[in-house]
């Protein structure tokens, strides 16, 4: 940093150097370890101002030393003893004195839902998603976002030509639950080395055609997708919509979808569409004591349960947030169907989905729970 300092008063210096001087020698002859150095940030009170020279000699005669000034306030960082730097505090001339403690950086976050579904005995075991590609059918990915990589991607929404913005913040937490990056800020995705790809079906207001889906799973199709979440539905079916899921899953796509968040009502399907398609895998959501969350649909297309209430991940603008919803379990399972095909490259995604629901912990009634929560562990055995 750039070294300067503003004219102090000459005649208050030398006041201050004098008490301080005075203060310390009386210290230091009853107190031993008095002359044991710490780091300090020293501001002056305002209209008190100092030239470099004369807030060195006032460090000086407090038996300290001047390691640096600021350049835009009236602040030293000074290495002074301790006693010296409490006969400071006392000086009415001294706005602040503070110790120059250290700071750690921001460390990861690891959401409540990855050791939850056990993706970090995983990750412990080297198993991170490498080489596999989920496509995230959603409001797009916001492809500046410093804890994502993502690979590419098309847009099926009218008016939205780039599918690596996101206008809506939906997609890119959706992203962040599959694969946010193993570094030092931020949150931990479920298969951090997998593969992102932004399939934008749905608009900034978060809605969508059944077209844009549609064209977004042929997309994903062409593209060689391993792996297509949608955490999107709606009440209705559509023929077409069918249709390109079950050609999805036939080209040996693992086809992942939300269940919905309509709750239950006695034993009525709530499950909405394309989760209920027997071609994908209906997710529902749990909160951290595998309870099932209040919104969280339910009916005989119920597969596997996934955390889904308070999910941490990451928002457009390098930003972080708790969202709940089936919307953010489904993205769990996309994330753990990745690291299964990471494991078991030749697995088809039969066999993946196979492994998701026969080792997914059994939590009650399959109408509420389906076969229940996800296991990584397990299916990776």
């Amino acid at each position: 940093m750039k070294k300067w300092m503003k004219s102090f008063s000459v005649i208050l210096i030398a006041i201050l150097a004098f008490s301080l001087a005075f203060g310390t020698a009386q210290a230091e002859s009853s107190n031993p370890n008095a002359s044991v150095k710490k780091e300090y940030l020293i501001g002056f009170a305002k209209g008190n101002k100092a030239s470099a020279q004369t807030s060195q000699n006032l460090v000086t005669a407090a038996g300290g030393e001047v390691q640096h000034t600021f350049q835009y306030m009236d602040v030293v960082e000074v290495s002074l003893p301790e006693k010296a730097a409490e006969a400071l505090k006392k000086n009415p001339n001294i706005a602040f004195v503070e110790e120059n403690v250290e700071v750690m950086a921001t460390a990861q976050t690891v959401p409540w839902g990855i050791p939850h579904i056990k993706a970090d005995k995983a990750h412990a075991a080297g198993v991170t998603g490498s080489g596999v590609k989920v496509a995230i059918l959603d409001t797009g990915i916001d492809a500046n976002h410093a804890d994502l990589n993502v690979r590419g991607g098309a847009s099926f929404v009218a008016g939205e030509p780039n599918a690596l913005q996101d206008g809506n913040g939906h997609g890119t937490h959706v992203a962040g639950t599959v694969a946010a990056l193993n570094n030092s800020t931020g949150v931990l995705g479920v298969a951090y080395n997998a593969d992102l790809y932004a399939v934008k079906v749905l608009s900034a207001s978060g809605s969508g055609t059944l077209s844009g889906i549609a064209q977004g799973i042929e997309w994903s199709i062409a593209n060689g997708m391993d792996v297509i979440n949608m955490s999107l539905g709606g009440s209705s079916g559509s023929t077409a919509l069918q249709q390109a899921c079950n050609n999805a899953y036939n080209r040996g796509i693992v086809v992942i979808a939300a269940a919905g968040n309509s709750g239950s009502s006695g034993n009525r399907n709530t499950i909405g569409y394309p989760a209920r398609y027997s071609s994908v895998i209906a997710v529902g959501a749990v909160d951290s004591n595998n309870n099932r969350a209040s919104f969280s649909s339910v009916g005989n297309e119920l597969e596997v349960m996934a955390p889904g209430a308070n999910i941490l991940s990451t928002t457009p603008g390098n930003n972080y947030a708790s969202f709940n919803g089936t919307s953010m379990a489904a993205p769990h399972v996309a994330g753990a169907a990745a690291l299964i095909k990471a494991k078991y490259p030749s697995m088809t995604n039969v066999q993946i989905r196979d492994r998701l629901r026969n080792t997914a912990t059994n939590l009650g009634d399959p109408f509420f729970y389906g076969n229940g929560v996800i296991n990584v562990e397990s299916a990776l055995q």
